[in-house]
């Protein structure tokens, strides 16, 4: 094959994680097409112009370009982006009509469906990784336009390949959106073990100025789906005064700030804000000193289609406390590398947290196990499977729409 056109609209992989929009998914585009390039497949990454100075396009390194394609006011908010993606695929055609490409990948469902669009028009097969898919947060409580749902499902209809990145997800796309099952391939993510491997506690405490007490670790963007309110909770309920909470991340979204507002109340209204430490979002790779610092990550989501940091924190050595969500239940083995708890109960989450804080043997050993299981996981093999899709989609004749 010739190269890959990735598709991620609304957000960029150059962005720094935790930040606005920016999360799992710019982590999951920017170390697959960085993996993808060092297997030799080429690779340009179609994002939108978010800011006015911003190169027309970046070299990140050998086969890896990311394009900066105009579409809209730089600053146009997130709900606006629909209104703006025919003007994206325009721009996406213009420059794959100059450059070889053999596949559209998609990430989100604003970039399905300007891929949708430009399979049609370019008669090339197309890939969806959807990342979150909008029945599956509505039915967790977090609403979604109808808009979304319906191009949603009408792209579904038409993807060659969707990635899921377990059977959970998999079963989602059949059950919510009755996706064709042959069409569904397991793909899950990565972890780069270079850098999320197991280290020394009290070394990455030293470095990060924390002291010795019991600490556990909320990392991702602050938004009422991330449940960073109930990992307040889980402090206030804990018995041993010494612990804290250490928040990795800024606010995300329209209830972003309504969110982190939230949380400081409750850690007020508990007693437990001296405990509570906050920090900005941290450069991807040095996150790896911060789950090696904790005892413990919570991971309280609503809905979690696969669950970049419960895997992070495993491959660091890290027991993980996770919603019985998703992509959660097949990452977090209960009882062996952490715990899962029904219905995002703060009582049951501090129940199995302070398990964890209370036997230092239970704790070595499921970090053990995290550490283990995690290994199964690595970008080299997620863009194997990719490449070997991009290739057979080459040979098999496009699926038409319903």
């Amino acid at each position: 094959m010739s190269s890959v056109a990735i598709l991620s609209m609304h957000t960029s992989p150059l962005l720094q994680p935790g930040t606005g929009d920016a999360g799992g998914m710019n982590v999951y585009v920017r170390e697959l097409a960085g993996s993808l390039a060092q297997a030799g497949v080429g690779v340009r990454v179609y994002v939108r112009r978010w800011c006015e100075d911003l190169a027309s396009e970046v070299s990140v390194e050998p086969g890896l370009t990311v394009v900066h394609v105009d579409a809209g006011p730089a600053d146009l908010a997130k709900d606006q982006l629909p209104e703006v993606i025919d003007e994206f695929a325009d721009g996406v055609a213009a420059d794959i009509a100059e450059n070889d490409v053999s596949v559209l990948h998609a990430n989100y469902w604003l970039s399905a469906v300007a891929a949708h669009r430009l399979k049609h028009e370019l008669g090339l097969p197309m890939i969806a990784t959807f990342h979150t898919l909008a029945r599956v947060k509505a039915e967790a409580g977090d609403s979604e336009p109808d808009h979304r749902i319906a191009a949603e499902a009408e792209v579904i209809g038409c993807c060659d390949a969707i990635c899921a990145s377990n059977p959970v997800e998999a079963e989602q796309l059949v059950s919510f959106y009755d996706a064709a099952p042959d069409r569904i391939e397991l793909v899950p993510p990565g972890v780069d073990h270079a850098f999320f491997s197991p280290g020394d506690r009290n070394g990455a405490r030293f470095a990060l100025g924390l002291d010795e007490n019991p600490t556990m670790l909320f990392v991702g963007r602050i938004q009422p789906l991330k449940g960073l309110s109930a990992a307040v909770e889980v402090l206030g309920l804990l018995p041993d005064s010494r612990v804290r909470l250490v928040v990795v991340g800024g606010p995300s979204g329209p209830d972003g700030y309504a969110e982190l507002d939230r949380a400081r109340k409750l850690a007020a209204d508990l007693g437990v804000t001296d405990r509570v430490t906050f920090l900005d979002p941290q450069p991807h790779h040095s996150l790896s000193t911060h789950y090696r610092a904790a005892d413990v990550v919570l991971v309280p989501s609503r809905s979690e289609s696969f669950g970049l940091v419960a895997l992070e924190a495993a491959a660091c050595g890290v027991p993980v406390v996770a919603s019985a969500v998703g992509g959660l239940r097949t990452l977090v083995e209960h009882g062996i590398t952490g715990y899962l708890v029904e219905g995002r109960d703060p009582q049951a989450m501090a129940s199995r947290v302070s398990e964890i804080f209370e036997s230092a043997e239970l704790a070595a050993a499921m970090g053990h196990e995290a550490a283990e299981a995690a290994r199964r996981f690595a970008w080299s093999t997620t863009a194997g499977r990719l490449r070997r899709l991009y290739s057979d989609l080459g040979a098999r004749a496009l699926v038409e729409c319903a």
